[in-house]
């Protein structure tokens, strides 16, 4: 069987497929295939599976000029960018890698953003790489405690569950809004759920932890905003457009937000989109920009390579993959 990656990815699952006797053929070039090169690089090679990256948009044309293809395999958690319904359509499997590594490599970015945001380390990094630094003052760069503080956790997935757990190690209080409560949770760690507008009105900290889909774009927007205590800090390493990037910038220069850290962004860099390019929120002190990197580490990437692999060899053995998500 012949398997096409869309960009080259750490070797553990490549290495695997080789090793079973499939063919691996790897897009040669370090960058984004456009849609037009990725409909005709499949015409080409005629695989029977795609490893995709979270940066390919695969809808049902995509999928037609690759009929044999079983499986799209993505590389990432999330799998906003492929359209499962034109695959389930097609009877094409579509799989992600909702790796434990991963989880835990982006609770602990989410973590490291809220500690650098309240404690003002980037704001602080630059004034002293500046040359401004000239001594100590007992006013410079005041920042926030989070031991007390109420963290709220939107989303209690495995990774909105890690950053409760972390959360719970330096003393902050937890709430967290789900589609269910979850009791034994509660009790083992002590938050406690609450509506939206009840964690929003509580928490010091916002943490958001859902994937993106039609209910959960611009979850967070100026009406949320207002409901929120005009010092509290947001972190965003979920999806980008599940908050309003225009109503953050909006709700920051108005007082009514105390700072904004995320690791995605509503537009995302690709072929014809950058968010550099209109981004004001870059211009701002408190906020923290990382280039979606909250699961980039060694142990999450290599793992999220052979969870794809694995998902692939199940699809060409006719079993279901054990990360199907269609």
């Amino acid at each position: 069987m012949k398997i096409y990656v869309t960009r080259n990815i750490p070797a553990s699952g490549i290495n695997l497929l080789k090793t079973a006797g499939h063919e691996v053929v790897v897009n040669p070039e370090d960058k984004v295939h456009s849609k037009e090169e990725l409909i005709a690089v499949l015409k080409k090679e005629k695989p029977d599976a795609v490893l995709s990256l979270l940066t390919d948009k695969i809808d049902g044309e995509v999928m037609d000029a690759a009929p044999g293809v079983k499986i799209f395999a993505n590389y990432a958690v999330g799998f906003d960018n492929i359209d499962r319904e034109a695959a389930k359509r097609r009877n094409i499997f579509v799989s992600n890698t909702p790796s434990e590594f991963l989880s835990d490599s982006v609770a602990e970015h989410t973590f490291a953003l809220m500690l650098a945001l309240a404690h003002r380390v980037v704001e602080a990094d630059n004034f002293t790489r500046a040359g401004r630094y000239k001594g100590w003052d007992p006013f410079l760069f005041l920042g926030t405690l989070l031991k007390g503080k109420t963290l709220g956790v939107i989303g209690l997935g495995r990774i909105g569950a890690d950053v409760v757990k972390h959360s719970t190690g330096i003393g902050m209080k937890a709430v967290y809004f789900d589609v269910k409560p979850n009791p034994g949770f509660e009790k083992q760690y002590g938050a406690r759920f609450a509506s939206m507008d009840e964690l929003l009105k509580e928490s010091d900290v916002v943490s958001i932890h859902v994937p993106l889909n039609e209910k959960t774009r611009h979850l967070l927007s100026t009406n949320q905003f207002n409901i929120m205590k005009p010092t509290a800090i947001i972190i965003n390493t979920a999806r980008g457009p599940v908050v309003d990037e225009k109503a953050v910038l909006q709700a920051l220069t108005d007082k009514k937000l105390g700072g904004f850290a995320c690791d995605v962004f509503e537009c995302e860099p690709s072929i014809d989109c950058d968010p550099y390019d209109h981004l004001e929120l870059k211009a701002l002190p408190n906020v923290i920009m990382t280039p979606h990197i909250a699961s980039a580490t060694l142990e999450a990437r290599e793992d999220m390579s052979k969870m794809a692999a694995e998902n692939i060899m199940a699809a060409f053995s006719g079993q279901t993959p054990p990360n199907q998500v269609n």
